[in-house]
């Protein structure tokens, strides 16, 4: 008699697995599949939103010379002279999906292929950090080497926080050979700023017109440019929230189309954490710089995540100012404009007035004193735009 064979077995079913399961492992095995899937539903709506913003924002070209009025007069800055060019405020064109060509569709291909890897890693310093709750901006009176000094350290991780510059009576563009809007007393520029700091600025002449020393540009937008423009340090925040420093006659201009907030000053007082000053090789001549006066400063850390704006309350010489930046903690550090405009208020109180009207001050906006919206949206475009 033949003995019946047995059916082989059959493989199980993932459904059929999963019921031979205990509940609580059914559990777990379902919550990490639902898991899952959000995840890769999330990342995929990133990308869309990242792909939409990229097209209705503004393509941010080298921002060009501007067809406007050229001078030959000369701009004195401290013994240097350069050529001014009047730049027209931008008037941003949006790009409308039905408008964007072949070559812009892969640009944008490429552009949500970058945004999925920052999805999945961020260099240090990207503003992606900008993230949690915001906090005030950390204002201090300190004493170092002797040496009493305010100084407000911008902590450029904080989403609340940001950093600007304001023009005399509300002007879109700084003063230059062919242009001024004049100047302002400090306190009117305290009172409408609303910020959480606001202090002196660059240089500016003492001539009626009071044209702004160095190129500006704040928001993304530029307040002034001179493609001629070559004394003098430049610190610039550009994409990514990232901060540099370079010294125009000893490494080359900078690149101001890259940057979305920029002022031009000097001279330079730390580089690469070493106190260092050469004025004169910077394109300085005038003795009110080079000599011991009243002193204002800006500079940032190794980590390049803070910027130190920073007052100090007794004369001092460049080299003086140099060391103490760096005992600050500074990296890089440069003078800013100081005698009769060193100014600092912290909200509407005034610490320290200036002798002269203004026409130009830095202000710093935090949690406690949210920045304008504009100011805040022109960082989102300015982020996802080429």
């Amino acid at each position: 008699m033949t003995q019946k064979q047995k059916p082989e077995p059959r493989a199980k079913s993932f459904v059929g697995t999963l019921a031979e399961l205990s509940i609580i492992g059914q559990f777990v095995i379902l919550a990490f599949l639902g898991g899952y899937v959000l995840a890769v539903y999330n990342n995929m709506a990133e990308l869309d939103a990242a792909s939409q913003t990229a097209a209705n924002t503004t393509l941010k070209a080298q921002r060009p010379v501007s067809p406007g009025t050229v001078t030959t007069e000369a701009a004195k800055a401290g013994g240097d002279s350069s050529g001014e060019i009047v730049m027209p405020e931008p008037s941003p064109e949006k790009l409308s999906t039905s408008s964007i060509s072949q070559e812009d569709l892969s640009d944008l291909d490429a552009r949500r292929r970058e945004h999925f890897a920052r999805l999945i890693h961020l260099p240090p310093g990207r503003s992606a950090k900008r993230k949690g709750k915001g906090k005030p901006v950390l204002v201090e009176k300190r004493k170092l080497l002797g040496t009493p000094f305010y100084i407000a350290t911008v902590d450029l991780t904080d989403p609340d926080a940001f950093v600007g510059i304001l023009l005399a009576n509300g002007a879109s563009r700084a003063n230059c050979a062919g242009f001024s809007s004049g100047d302002e007393d400090f306190r009117s520029f305290v009172s409408r700023a609303n910020a959480a700091v606001v202090m002196n600025g660059t240089f500016f002449s003492k001539d009626q017109e009071k044209r702004v020393m160095g190129n500006m540009v704040s928001g993304g937008k530029t307040l002034k440019y001179s493609q001629w423009e070559n004394y003098g340090t430049t610190v610039g925040i550009t994409a990514g929230n990232v901060l540099e420093m370079q010294t125009a006659r000893l490494e080359g201009q900078p690149d101001w189309s890259k940057h979305w907030f920029s002022l031009t000053c000097g001279p330079r007082l730390v580089k690469n954490g070493v106190a260092q000053v050469d004025a004169k090789a910077e394109g300085f001549a005038d003795s009110h710089v080079l000599s011991v006066g009243p002193r204002v400063a800006i500079g940032y850390p190794a980590s390049k995540d803070k910027l130190y704006l920073v007052t100090f309350i007794n004369g001092l010489s460049l080299e003086q100012e140099a060391r103490l930046m760096k005992a600050i903690g500074c990296s890089e550090a440069m003078n800013l404009d100081g005698g009769a405009s060193r100014a600092f208020a912290v909200g509407k109180d005034v610490k320290v007035s200036p002798s002269r009207p203004l026409t130009n001050v830095l202000v710093v906006y935090d949690s406690a004193h949210p920045a304008p919206a504009a100011l805040s949206q022109s960082w989102r475009k300015f982020e996802y735009s080429p």
